[in-house]
Order: C-alpha cells, then structure tokens, then sequence
C-alpha cells in the first residue's frame, strides 16, 4: 500500500506509546499506554523541531492514557490495568494548571470507584465522564463541574437501566456483554454516548442533573464490533444533520473482517438512521476475518470543514471528506513507520492543532507531525 497521499511527515517525536493526543496552542499533550510514562507535554511552536517540556508520571499498574486541555486547565484519567496496582491510588480525573506547560501543577483529584474513567469530553467547565462507580456494573456516563478545578462536583449521571446493581435494578445482561459507558461527547444540550457492545444512546441534558433519553441504536447483535465514538457534525450536510459513530477493532464478540465507521442521519434524532459507512479500500477483501486492530479505532474529535482525520490502527491515518454524508471519500492517509519490535503499526488517536497540522499517536511508539494539502 502506498505510503502517503496527499500528507508529508514533518516530524517524529519519540516517546512512549500513548492513547490519545491534544494540542493546546503550540503544547502538545500525550497520555500515555502505561506507567510510569502518564502525560508528557511537548513544545510544537517549531513543528520540525518538537522539544519535550516535561512528563507527569504515575504508579505501576495504573494508566492516564487519555488528555484534554483547555483554558490553562489539563485533565487527565487514571484507570487501574489489571490486578497489580496499588488500591490506595484510586482511580478518577487528575486536574492540572497548565498555565505553564513546562511546570504542571496538580489542583486536585475526583476520586471513583472501581477501576476509573476510561474516555472523556472537556469544553473547559464540564468534563462528561466514563467512570466505573460504587454500587454499578460497568462504567456509566456522568457529568462533572469544573468550575472550581479543587472542588469538582458532580452534576448528574445516567445509565443503562440494569447498571445500578446496588438500586436493587435487575440484570439482564448475564448472557451479553457487561454495559460499558466508553465516550460521551457534547454537542450543545445533548450528549451523544457510545456504550460499546450496547451501542450509542444520544441524551438530552437540558437539564444536566437529569440527562433524558433521546434515542438508541445497537449494530452489535449483527456486527461484532463495539461502538467507539459518536461524533455530531456541527453543520449541516446536504440538508441534513448527521452524526459520525466509529466501531473499534477490538473486543469482537466472534472472529471478524476490520471494524468501520458509519455516518447516521439524525435530523429525526428520535429515530438514528445510518446512511453510509466510511471505510478504508483494500483492507477488507472477502469479508474474512483479520487480527484486532486492522480497521477503525478513532475519529478525531478536531477537524477542518467536512474533512475528519481517522486512526485506523494498523493502517495509520486515514482522512475523510464527508462533505456527501451519502457518499464519503478518502482524500488523503499516511501509514507511519512500524515501531521497534511491533510487526505493523498500531495508531490510536490523532488530533489537529490551529494551523491544521496533524498529530498521529501509536500506541507502541511515537507521534507523527503530518502535513496535509487537503485541508
């Protein structure tokens, strides 16, 4: 497969595999797959020359592998890996004064139960949360207030009717896959909610202490991939309001072509409609099944007009147009190098920063400062 279309390395910068990358400005963060590596923070004024300020480390057995930054404010996860890591740690959101990105500063840390937050959304005041919580199975959706970064305060929280083992809720689910609350996004006063192999629910949080249920739609009984990512496009297209929902190549529930994503048409936001799907040519041929992270992982949360960079896994970045929701094109990729000891690449997230440069993250090794021509 061609290496690149439409993109150019500017950089590579060496570091730890990580889970997700965020640009604030000229800093770049990066969480981190596994300790003691948590957030490194990286100066990108010079794209060709990235210079590391400095990276927040964290125990063994646990993980901040996802970041978001906004308004001198950094919040990063902590989520237990296995068994090994020390209970008294704990899992929930680190909160960090970045106001100067060379000497974060800790504010405080919301503490949950269970293992921890997994994704999240942050516009600057409210982070909408993945955590695992007492008295719940799997990890629900919430909202926190950040208004005051050293006392977060919850606001309100929702799930699947059945999580709240605690509330005497019946479980339903003993021969299914454990609910999961992965990664809610806001957009306005909803919040679209990807819950894995139970598949996407949008929420109204008009009022924020009690989030409503709008719609839901689950693809998992006839594919096997868990629902990543719902990402709302903010503008209409072609007369239509649409949402981006990305399967992860993970986690199949039986032996699979690649995960893909799909475009649904919400203008009737009651009733999800998929029309297209986004996929990458090539990668799957006759429909047999592949290993794990060959297809879809991530959409970026960031990007320019209609054009939506993806990671996808071990076929690097993948730029989409969708400006034809009906029809989407790949305008552009660029497969990055294979890491030191991995036998393909493995990118996780990518992100954009003011000046339209791309960042690419593996989740073995490294982040790529990509140049396009298509934005």
């Amino acid at each position: 497969m061609q290496k690149c279309k439409n993109t150019q390395l500017v950089s590579h910068i060496d570091c730890p595999g990580g889970g997700q990358v965020w640009v604030d400005g000229t800093t770049l963060y990066i969480g981190h797959m596994s300790s003691p590596s948590g957030t490194t923070i990286v100066d990108v004024s010079d794209p060709r020359n990235p210079r590391k300020l400095t990276t927040v480390e964290l125990p063994q057995g646990w993980h901040s592998h996802k970041v978001r930054v906004k308004d001198g404010i950094m919040v990063v996860n902590h989520e237990k890996l296995g068994q090994s890591g020390d209970p008294a740690f704990g899992g929930g959101l680190a909160i960090y004064d970045v106001t100067k990105p060379a000497t974060p500063k800790l504010i405080s840390k919301w503490v949950t139960g269970g293992r921890g937050v997994h994704r999240y959304d942050f516009d600057g005041r409210y982070a909408y949360i993945s955590p695992t919580a007492e008295g719940y199975v799997g990890n629900i959706a919430m909202i926190l207030d950040l208004a005051d970064p050293a006392k977060p305060e919850e606001v309100g929280r929702w799930w699947i009717p059945g999580q709240w083992k605690a509330g005497g809720e019946p479980y339903p689910w003993d021969d299914w896959v454990t609910p999961r609350c992965h990664h809610p996004m806001r957009m306005g006063n909803r919040l679209y909610v990807s819950y894995w192999h139970h598949g996407f629910f949008i929420l109204d949080i008009e009022d924020m202490a009690r989030p409503k249920l709008v719609s839901s739609l689950n693809t998992s009984p006839a594919f096997p991939h868990p629902t990543h990512t719902c990402l709302p496009i903010r503008q209409p297209l072609m007369g239509r309001n649409v949402m981006v929902v990305a399967d992860e190549d993970v986690a199949k529930l039986w032996p699979a072509a690649p995960s893909f994503a799909w475009i649904y048409d919400i203008t009737e936001e009651r009733l999800p409609i998929p029309i297209s799907t986004i996929r990458v040519d090539g990668i799957d041929l006759d429909g047999s099944p592949q290993p794990p992270m060959t297809g879809c992982h991530q959409p970026s949360e960031r990007f320019r007009g209609t054009i939506i960079p993806f990671a996808w896994f071990a076929n690097g970045l993948r730029l989409f147009d969708i400006a034809d929701p009906f029809a989407p094109k790949e305008v552009g990729h660029f497969i990055p190098d294979t890491p030191v000891g991995a036998d393909r690449p493995s990118s996780n997230d990518v992100t954009i920063d003011e000046r339209g440069l791309i960042y690419l993250v593996d989740r073995i090794n490294g982040v790529d400062i990509i140049e396009t021509s298509v934005f």
